[in-house]
């Protein structure tokens, strides 16, 4: 009897591929034959090749989905139908039973594909509201699920159902003795740590740093910069560690954490919340983004999940007291958290997804 198939897909960021990443060891379990389509250059190849070497990555081309005037605008558009053209040869050839889509710019053209082919497609959208990749697959999709409630205002009530959030098994695997032997901290200060998404945040690196000798006399602290933000002349400071980025190491360094500065990338967020980090959320300013991470911040701050400050508030002074906040409220913010829904396991997910398989 020949194995059933699934495409999964979903890249540009790693908060894109985390839930793919969540749930493709269950898929495994009950015996898929998983593949997965992303863009040849983009983040989700280095993290789905890296965690599962045996799963076939798809690379296609891929443009970019804008809001603003942009002369690649103009030429993006044909990277898209190259893509689509592309996805639909991988998607003949696999026959999967159904495609899951995470979103980013990538998975536009396998979700046409897949409709063009005749392939149930489920989505999945982790922000307040849909983001524009998804907007764009709704009408090529059979369902769409949600990790917030208030998104399902957005969409069409007939095929849109809020499943809450799904965490990755391997972070609730993390050891806090190995991530602070990792990062050589050898005292027994509080720990700190800095994360500006997988891009990393110049603003979130260089509010740390001028903050260093304050923070450093009560934290040690974890400094996840982003790739080519890693400041050198820094190395040699006692109870400070850079990372570029990270990825099988997250879980550890998570757990050795006892506080978390990041942006409000949902699935971040989600995964704080399950290990139960106070957390100071710094959104994405809405002069950078379409504002999902300061809709986002806002509902973790008033459900009690986390201290917010606003990147347009972001001195060196408002940093320092924001963390200082923090601290005084962990207490509180970790009662909150206790008291929370616990997440969905990705074995419970799956079989939300697969009841839409053909």
């Amino acid at each position: 009897m020949n194995r059933k198939s699934i495409i999964l897909t979903g890249g540009g960021t790693a908060g894109h591929v985390s839930l793919n990443q969540a749930i493709i060891p269950s898929l495994l379990k009950e015996g898929y034959d998983v593949h997965y389509i992303g863009s040849h250059d983009g983040i989700e190849k280095e993290l789905i090749t890296g965690s599962f070497p045996n799963i076939p990555f798809h690379g296609i081309s891929s443009g970019k989905l804008r809001r603003y005037f942009s002369m690649k605008n103009f030429t993006d558009p044909f990277k898209v139908m190259a893509g689509v053209i592309q996805a639909l040869s991988i998607i003949r050839k696999i026959k999967p039973s159904i495609i899951f889509s995470k979103g980013g710019f990538v998975s536009v053209p396998v979700v046409m594909a897949a409709k063009m082919a005749k392939i149930p497609v489920v989505i999945h959208e982790s922000d307040v509201t849909p983001g524009l990749a998804n907007k764009i697959a709704l009408p090529f999709s059979s369902h769409i699920f949600t990790i917030f409630e208030d998104t399902l205002k957005y969409l069409p009530s007939e095929k849109a159902t809020c499943t809450g959030s799904i965490v990755r098994q391997e972070l609730f695997e993390g050891k806090k003795s190995v991530g602070l032997k990792k990062c050589g901290f050898e005292d027994q200060k509080q720990v700190l740590l800095v994360m500006g998404g997988s891009l990393g945040s110049v603003v979130l690196n260089d509010a740390l740093r001028s903050n260093l000798p304050e923070l450093l006399a009560k934290y040690n602290i974890i400094h996840l910069c982003g790739k080519g933000n890693v400041d050198h002349t820094l190395s040699s400071l006692k109870g400070y560690k850079q990372f570029d980025y990270v990825t099988n190491e997250l879980p550890d360094l998570l757990h050795a954490s006892d506080f978390i500065v990041s942006r409000a990338g949902s699935n971040s967020i989600y995964e704080f919340l399950a290990l139960k980090k106070p957390m100071l959320l710094i959104p994405l300013s809405a002069t950078k983004s379409r504002g999902d991470q300061i809709l986002n911040a806002k509902i973790f701050e008033k459900q009690g999940f986390s201290v917010v400050l606003e990147e347009e508030e972001l001195t060196k002074n408002t940093f320092l007291k924001s963390v200082n906040r923090l601290e005084d409220s962990k207490t509180q913010i970790i009662q909150s958290m206790t008291a929370a829904e616990s997440p969905k396991t990705p074995d419970e997910m799956i079989k939300l997804i697969l009841q839409y398989e053909k």
